[in-house]
């Protein structure tokens, strides 16, 4: 048996035992969301608030090596597997991720972001708390797909 992108997402926060996972259905196209999710040089450092710029090399392979800059000019090299409906990135601190699957009309939509060393859970827990700021990124995800012609 086969799980889906989302389902497959739902149990790598659970592995990963994070606090920055959040799940919703859109009542958006698949195809617009999924535009934005994978337009990960474009779209990523609006979705994330500590992200200036996210460097990745063009081209259609599915691995890809990128460079997070942060708002003060600090640099993360990230490996980044990118297929339809499917993000996972990975530095060696953090593990982001993004999942798409159609739902009826719309599209179930979810995104984890991990601490990878034990040691930085505390600093997770503390920036995720509450799950406006969880629900935040889907919400920017919908905003601007809605916004795509």
């Amino acid at each position: 048996m086969s799980v889906d992108a989302v389902t497959r997402l739902r149990l790598m926060a659970a592995g990963l035992h994070t606090t920055l996972y959040a799940e919703e259905h859109l009542e958006l196209p698949y195809d617009k969301v999924w535009a934005v999710a994978s337009d990960l040089a474009g779209e990523l450092p609006y979705l994330v608030p500590l992200l200036r710029e996210f460097r990745v090399p063009p081209g259609d392979a599915d691995r890809k090596r990128a460079l997070a800059v942060g708002p003060l000019g600090s640099r993360s090299a990230f490996d980044v597997r990118l297929a339809p409906g499917w993000c996972l990135m990975q530095s060696r601190l953090v593990v982001g991720g993004m999942a798409a699957v159609p739902e009826g009309d719309g599209t179930r939509f979810a995104m984890l972001g991990a601490a990878r060393p034990a040691a930085l859970r505390p600093v997770q827990w503390a920036y995720a708390l509450g799950v406006r700021r969880r629900r935040a990124f889907i919400r920017k995800v919908a905003l601007r797909a809605a916004s795509r012609p």
